[in-house]
Order: structure tokens, then C-alpha cells, then sequence
């Protein structure tokens, strides 16, 4: 017999008022019960990285429907509508922020204003994100014998997805909006299974083969022409807390990886390490201490010995 959707009597009542109970002592014991937050919004902020990552590369991510006459009017829509998006979400932000920290949010003109500031800031750096993007294709697309084009990466690899995120991230994490700049990269991490904090900084020629597992921290410093594989990590040894036990935030606690660096499958660099310009490291390396420049690490090897009457206490 068919299903019918009549015959089914559910009664939501009692639910959503044990949820709405739930929901007022949460805000209550964050003192939020006549405001709550409005957080910015996860899809509308993918629709704005979508938005710009079209604007960035109009002719390969767009409909490829526009006319070359047409290309400039198509991006020049597509910054003004999401542009816009943006200044209202950056408003969530700057008024979550400040009740966060317990002051009283300025009037809606000036939080208006300032998020029109940073988004004209914003704006300005899209030129030097594009040129960044380009020299990670072009490290992806020689780094990769597999890689038929340059298009291809573009459109294929999700190492490309993660750092065109990141590259967007960062920019707004330096115009002080990290709550935005995290989520976008959480949309990335999603997608990719690449998680990039948006604080790290990461030079040109950027290249993430496969790309599922990575874990890149938010304070690690990554030089020119690196290469990660799949399930690398530049992590974080420990973490200090204060005397009251609570973690201390902010300061520099990742690897920082210089120049032509290659960092193959599964390895794990941790702490405020430097791994030198030139070298490689092997797959599945667990490394917690610095290394010289041009050097090659690898796994320990077992050694087949036999000690007799105590040799090799």
C-alpha cells in the first residue's frame, strides 16, 4: 500500500518548547536572553566565496555564456552583488564581536560605515589574490603529471578549492573579521577534507596533491613553492595555559616551513620548528625538532642486530 502522509499525526508541540527551554537557558547563562546573536550566515557567505572565486576566474569558473566584450561587466556585477552580501554579513560580525567582549554595540550607521570600510579594503586585494592563484595553478599543474591543464586544476583538484578559500580568508582575517574568515575556511574544510586555518601565511607557488587530511595551523608561516600530500599536518606540540588552567591563545605555536620545501604523505610536523629551505621529508615522519636547510628525513629504519650479555643497554 502506498504511503499516506495523512495517516501520520505527529505532535511537535511538546518538542519544540523542551527546545525552546533549552534554547533560553543556553542564552541565559551567556546573559543573551532578550538578544540573541545573529552570527553570520554559512550559506550566504559560500554564495560570496562562490561569487568571487567566479569573479576571480570568469572565463573557466562562469556560465561560458558571456562574450570577451562581456567579461568585464559580468565580474564588475558579480563583485557588486556579493560585495554587498558581504557588507551585511561583516555587520553581524562586528556587532557579535563587540558583545562578545561585553560592550555595548555602536549605532547601525557607524557599524554600517565600518563594514563598508573593510569591504572597499577587501576589495583592493582581489588583484593580488588572482596573481597569487595563478602561481599556485601553475605549481599544481607541474607538480602533478597527472595534471592535462592548467584548466583542469582549476576546476578539478581541491587542493585549488582549499587555497583559493584561504587566499580569500586571510585577507579577511587581517582586516580583523575572523569569525568570517574561519567559516569560509570551514566551507572549504567541508568540501576538500583540508583544513587551513585562515591565520597561517602562505607564500606563491602553493601546491596540495590529493589534499585529504591536511591540517595546516594557525600560526604556521609556509615559504615559497612548498608541496604537501594527503594527511599532513603542521600542528601544534603543546598547548600552554595560564594558572587557571586555561589555554593561552594566539601565540606562534606552528611549523614554520621555508622555501622548496616537500612534504610527503601522513607526515606530522609539530611545534614552533623550522623546516629548512630545500628539504624533504619523508612520508608518515613524525618531527618536533628543527632542521638545516636541504635536508632529507625519512623514517627510522629497523636494524636486524643480535646483542649477546647485554649489548645495546
Amino acid at each position: 500500500m502506498p504511503h499516506s502522509h495523512d495517516a501520520l499525526h505527529l505532535d511537535f508541540g511538546p518538542v519544540v518548547a523542551e527546545l525552546r527551554e533549552l534554547r533560553e537557558h543556553s542564552l541565559s547563562l551567556r546573559q543573551r536572553s532578550d538578544n540573541p546573536p545573529r552570527l553570520p550566515s554559512r550559506p550566504i557567505l559560500k554564495e560570496i566565496v562562490t561569487g568571487l572565486a567566479t569573479a576571480l576566474f570568469p572565463n573557466r569558473l562562469g556560465t561560458g555564456e558571456q562574450t570577451r566584450e562581456g567579461v568585464d561587466y559580468y565580474v564588475g556585477h558579480l563583485l557588486d552583488a556579493n560585495m554587498r552580501l558581504l557588507v551585511g554579513q561583516i555587520q553581524r560580525e562586528l556587532r557579535f564581536s563587540t558583545e562578545q567582549e561585553g560592550e555595548i554595540p555602536p549605532q547601525r550607521q557607524s557599524i554600517e560605515a565600518e563594514a563598508i570600510r573593510r569591504v572597499q579594503q577587501f576589495v583592493k586585494t582581489l588583484p593580488k589574490i588572482r596573481q597569487l592563484l595563478d602561481t599556485d595553478l601553475e605549481a599544481a599543474y607541474e607538480g602533478d603529471p597527472a595534471a592535462r591543464s592548467v584548466d583542469e586544476v582549476l576546476v578539478c583538484y581541491p587542493g585549488i578549492s582549499a587555497i583559493i578559500n584561504h587566499r580569500l580568508a586571510h585577507e579577511l582575517y587581517l582586516l580583523g573579521l575572523p569569525l568570517i574568515a574561519r567559516m569560509i575556511s570551514e566551507i572549504a574544510h567541508s568540501e576538500t577534507g583540508i583544513d587551513i586555518h585562515p591565520g597561517a601565511q602562505i607564500g606563491p607557488s602553493f601546491f596540495i596533491d590529493h589534499g585529504t587530511g591536511v591540517v595546516i595551523g594557525e600560526t604556521s608561516i609556509i615559504g615559497e613553492r612548498v608541496r604537501l600530500y594527503q594527511h599532513v599536518t603542521l600542528g601544534a606540540k603543546r598547548f600552554p595555559t595560564d594558572e587557571n588552567g586555561v589555554l593561552l591563545k594566539g601565540h606562534a605555536r606552528h611549523p614554520i616551513v621555508e622555501d622548496d620545501v616537500v612534504v610527503y604523505a601522513g607526515a606530522t610536523i609539530l611545534g614552533r620548528i623550522t623546516i629548512g629551505k630545500g628539504s624533504t621529508i619523508g612520508g608518515n615522519v613524525w618531527l618536533t625538532r628543527s632542521i638545516a636547510p636541504n635536508s632529507n628525513i625519512s623514517q627510522g629504519q629497523p636494524r636486524h642486530e643480535l646483542f649477546d650479555l647485554g649489548g645495546g643497554i
